[in-house]
C-alpha cells in the first residue's frame, strides 16, 4: 500500500519537518508503513507560533459569519472524502472500518454545529446604576491556542477543539498524537481547501518534544489538551506557574452499574459495546462493572458468551468488532496486566495471548473479563489500562453499588442499568461523574452537549456544545456612556 509523506502545515505552506524521523505503522499489520518523514523541530514550532500570532489580528477581525462559512465548506469536503479518509483512519489507528467512517462523518457535523453557534447570542446588556449608561458584556477570542490531541479519535477530537477555537476568532498551533499524522493532515487539508487564511491553523507533527515546545512557548495564550492524567497535570502545573489557561480532558476508569431489576439483554450488550469497541481505547470506555448479587451469576454467564463472540481482526475488514490497540507498547502493557490478573482474580473470559497468525503479528488483545476479589481488587479496578479488559465486582444493594462507582479518583462517565425510576434518579443525584448514561453504554459523547468529567478526569472548562466557547473566548465588561 502507498506510504504517505509526513508533512506539516506552517503559515499556509506544507513543508517537510526538520525534526527526528517518524514512522507511522498500521497496528493491524505492523509491516505496513502508513506514513513516514521527519517530525517538526523546535524551530518549526517557533515558526508556527510566529505565523499564528501574525494571523491573529486579521482573523479575529474577520466577521464571525465569514469564519463560520469556512468551517461549513470544510465539513462538505470531509463528507466528500468520508469513506476514503475513514479507510485511512482504520489503517492508521486501528479503529474498525465502521467506526472509522462514522467518526469521519461525525467530525464534519462538529464543524457544522460550531459554525452555527456564532449565530447565537454571545453577550448581554445590563442596566447601570449611573444615568445615561448601559453595561455590555462581550466575548473576544483568547489569542493563539496550543492544541494537543490524542490518537484514539484522530479526527473528531481535533474537530471539537479546533472548530470552536477557529470560529470564535483564535489562531492555532496543533500537535496531534504521533500515531495519527495522516488524519491530522487530512483535517488540515480540508480547512485549507475551504479557504482558511494562512497562519490561522498550523499543524506540527512529532513526538512529545513537539508538545513540550508548544506548552513552553512564550507566545501561547491557552492550551487545550486530551491525553493521560499524568501528562495533563504536568502541563497544567507548568502553565499555571505562568498564568496561562489550560483545558484538559484526561483519564477515565468508568463503571457500569447493573442493578437487580436491569434488563440483562440490554445491560450485557451495552457493557460489551462500552468495554470492547475501539479495543477499549476510549476515555469513556467501560472498564469496571458493578453488578447486584441477585443477577450477578446470570449477567456474568451472558457477558462471557457475548465476549467470546466478539469478532477480533484487521480493522479494515468488514464485520470486525474489535481491532488492535494502537502500538506494541500498548499491547505489551495490557498483556502484562492480564498476566498479573490471572494470579489475583477469577477469570470469566481470559484467553491466552494470540500466538500465531495475523492476530499475533498485529497489536491485538483478546477481550477479557475478570471477577475481582472484594478485599483487594487490584489494578484492574484502579488503573486506566486502555484496552479491552473488564473487572467485575458484586454488591448487595443499590447504595453499595453507587459507592463503588464513586470508588475512583476519576470521574468521567458511568452507565447505570435499571428499570426503576427511583434507582435511576438516585444514580443521577449521587454518582460523581461528568456524564451519566441510564441504560446505554458509558462510551460516547454528543456534539451539542457539554462533555467532561471531574477529579482526575478533567481540568478547566467542559468541551463540546455551547460550553466550548467558555475556553476559547474571554468576556469583557463594557461601561457605555454617550
Amino acid at each position: 500500500m502507498t506510504v504517505i509523506a509526513l508533512r506539516h502545515l506552517i503559515d499556509g505552506t506544507w513543508i517537510e519537518g526538520a525534526g527526528e524521523a517518524l514512522v507511522d505503522v498500521n497496528p493491524s499489520r505492523p509491516r505496513d508503513i502508513v506514513a513516514e518523514g521527519p517530525g517538526a523541530s523546535e524551530a518549526d514550532v517557533d515558526r508556527a507560533f510566529v505565523a499564528a500570532r501574525a494571523a491573529f489580528d486579521g482573523w479575529r477581525r474577520t466577521p464571525a459569519r465569514a469564519r463560520a462559512a469556512i468551517l461549513l465548506r470544510a465539513a462538505d469536503i470531509i463528507d466528500a472524502h468520508r469513506d476514503e479518509w475513514g479507510r485511512e483512519l482504520a489503517r492508521e489507528e486501528g479503529k474498525t472500518i465502521a467506526e472509522a467512517v462514522a467518526e469521519t462523518g461525525h467530525s464534519a457535523n462538529i464543524l457544522r454545529f460550531h459554525a452555527q453557534e456564532v449565530e447565537r447570542q454571545s453577550g448581554g446588556v445590563f442596566e447601570s446604576p449611573s444615568p445615561g449608561e448601559r453595561i455590555l458584556v462581550i466575548r473576544r477570542p483568547v489569542g493563539v491556542i496550543g492544541a494537543i490531541t490524542p490518537f484514539n479519535f484522530p479526527i473528531s477530537i481535533p474537530a471539537w477543539k479546533l472548530a470552536p477555537a477557529l470560529v470564535w476568532g483564535n489562531t492555532v498551533v496543533w500537535k496531534p498524537a504521533t500515531f495519527v499524522p495522516v488524519l491530522a493532515m487530512r483535517f488540515a487539508e480540508a480547512l485549507q481547501e475551504a479557504g482558511l487564511p494562512q497562519g490561522v491553523l498550523n499543524l506540527v507533527n512529532g513526538t512529545a518534544a513537539v508538545g513540550e515546545a508548544i506548552v513552553s512557548h512564550p507566545d501561547v495564550d491557552a492550551v487545550t489538551f486530551t491525553g493521560s492524567t499524568k501528562v495533563g497535570r504536568i502541563i497544567a502545573a507548568q502553565l499555571a506557574a505562568r498564568g496561562i489557561p489550560f483545558q484538559g480532558e484526561m483519564g477515565g476508569k468508568n463503571a457500569s452499574l447493573v442493578l437487580a431489576d436491569a434488563d440483562l439483554d440490554v445491560a450485557v450488550e451495552q457493557v460489551a459495546i462500552g468495554a470492547f469497541r475501539a479495543a477499549g481505547q476510549k476515555c469513556t470506555a467501560t472498564s469496571r462493572v458493578i453488578v447486584h448479587e441477585a443477577v450477578a451469576d446470570e449477567f456474568l454467564r451472558r457477558l462471557a458468551i457475548r465476549t467470546e463472540q466478539m469478532v477480533v481482526g484487521d480493522a479494515q475488514d468488514e464485520g470486525v468488532e474489535v481491532g488492535p490497540v494502537v502500538d506494541a507498547g500498548a499491547r505489551d502493557r495490557v498483556a502484562a496486566a492480564l498476566v498479573r490478573a490471572r494470579t489475583t482474580a477469577t477469570a470469566v473470559v481470559a484467553p491466552e495471548p494470540y500466538s500465531s497468525g495475523a492476530l499475533a503479528e498485529g497489536y491485538f488483545i483478546p477481550p477479557s473479563v475478570f471477577e475481582l476479589q472484594e478485599d483487594a481488587p487490584g489494578e484492574l479496578w484502579t488503573e486506566e489500562l486502555f484496552g479491552p479488559v473488564v473487572g467485575v465486582r458484586r454488591v448487595a444493594s443499590t447504595e453499595a453499588g453507587i459507592a463503588l462507582v464513586n470508588d475512583s479518583e476519576y470521574g468521567l462517565s458511568t452507565a447505570v442499568f435499571t428499570t426503576g425510576l427511583a434507582d435511576a434518579l438516585s444514580a443521577i443525584e449521587d454518582i460523581r461523574v461528568g456524564v451519566v448514561h441510564i441504560n446505554s453504554a458509558s462510551a460516547g459523547a454528543d456534539l451539542h452537549v457539554p462533555f467532561g468529567g471531574s477529579g482526575a478526569s478533567a481540568l478547566g472548562p467542559k468541551e463540546q456544545g455551547a460550553a466550548a466557547r467558555e475556553f476559547f473566548t474571554e468576556t469583557a465588561t463594557v461601561y457605555l456612556r454617550g
